[in-house]
């Protein structure tokens, strides 16, 4: 079954006592017990299992190609999990460009764990290749990266992993299983942000993990799921379902959009740089194409001039909002340096963009207005 027959139908069930097609909400917390001890419906208490959120895990499983999903309270939450689930002594391989929770989590809080971090150009084979030792258990990428748009090569970077016995996990977040499919290139894991393109509406919070088939990794995350208590709540799950009935319509005008405002602006005279992989100049054009069936609705651009100039900017648009987050209806525009530590590699005049199902022409308009006020 195709992928957008099966999102059309996301949480949608035959309820056998009413009739509905769309699946309750199992908002109880605990479970009814027989006299004998035993739970007959196999719910006990809902940080360990929960109707809507178990329906919500097995869809994201079967859209993506795996064998289990673990759901969280957040994204992060999600990529807490699996860091942890690795053992102490433990070593990393991280994107050079990557969002900066995660840099976050490696510099301030799993050094502690005896977790150590490298951080490698993902673009470059080569240099992932000289940062793997033999307490290397995962690579992390992220591609397109946040917030400078860089593509990995998936499937090599995943040969060249198992050849070193290492998993690879590949944040998902901006492409969703309709635009990319890490698993069938060869990676173990993907995480989501499910408060991003799969809610789709910006009143979600939840994060989801993937894995390709059972291992001990993927157990161990499980296992942190129930014990930790970080769980998707009910009502986010049924929610998150919801919404990803309507992620293959949404996403395609997003992608359209986006593809629109990324050429407008490679061609403002206002306009350094701008980052998206559609853009036939763009480094990973190439490889992006292979692995991915669109181009994304993220994308980032530099205006002329310093970080005064790309706030004045932002302050400037009517339509965009000027919100952290991505993935909404609504377009967002965002100067990402200014939310990232001091460290971070973002230029000071990037401008990074969310394109929502605005009439594409008003975003256009709206950035040409913003960038020659």
């Amino acid at each position: 079954m195709h992928i957008e027959t099966l999102l059309a139908h996301t949480g949608c069930l035959d309820d056998p006592e009413t009739g509905a097609i769309v699946a309750p909400i199992h908002l109880s917390t605990t479970f009814h017990r027989n006299d004998d001890g035993t739970y007959p419906r196999g719910f006990i208490y809902s940080r360990d299992n929960n109707p809507t959120r178990n329906l919500f895990e097995q869809t994201l499983a079967l859209i993506e190609g795996g064998e289990d999903c673990t759901s969280f309270s957040s994204g992060m939450a999600a990529t807490h999990a699996i860091i942890q689930a690795l053992a102490p002594g433990s070593h990393v391989i991280i994107p050079d460009d990557v969002y900066h929770g995660l840099t976050n989590l490696a510099d301030n809080m799993f050094g502690n764990w005896g977790i150590s971090f490298d951080r490698a150009k993902m673009t470059n084979l080569d240099d992932i290749a000289q940062r793997i030792t033999p307490q290397t258990q995962l690579i992390w990428l992220e591609t397109p990266s946040n917030p400078m748009l860089q593509i990995a090569d998936i499937r090599s970077i995943t040969q060249l992993a198992k050849k070193h016995g290492v998993y690879v996990v590949v944040d998902s977040t901006w492409t969703t299983p309709l635009l990319q499919k890490p698993l069938d290139l060869g990676a173990d894991l993907v995480i989501h942000s499910v408060t991003k393109y799969l809610a789709g509406h910006s009143d979600v919070l939840g994060g989801a993990v993937v894995a390709k088939a059972h291992t001990p990794l993927s157990e161990a995350i499980r296992d942190i799921q129930k014990s930790c208590g970080a769980v998707m709540d009910p009502f986010s799950a049924w929610l998150t379902m919801r919404g990803m009935r309507s992620l293959s319509s949404r996403l395609k005008t997003q992608c359209q959009n986006a593809h629109a405002v990324a050429q407008f602006l490679a061609g403002h005279p206002l306009v350094e740089q701008v980052h998206y992989p559609g853009l036939s100049n763009h480094p990973g054009h190439s490889i992006a194409k292979l692995q991915m069936s669109h181009f994304g609705a993220m994308l980032s651009f530099q205006v002329i001039g310093k970080a005064r100039r790309a706030f004045s900017v932002a302050a400037q648009t009517k339509i965009f909002q000027r919100a952290t987050s991505l993935g909404g209806t609504e377009s967002l525009i965002e100067h990402r340096a200014s939310i990232e530590p001091e460290s971070s590699q973002t230029p000071e005049n990037l401008l990074r963009l969310s394109i929502g199902l605005e009439y594409v022409n008003d975003l256009l308009q709206d950035l040409d207005s913003a960038l020659k006020d």
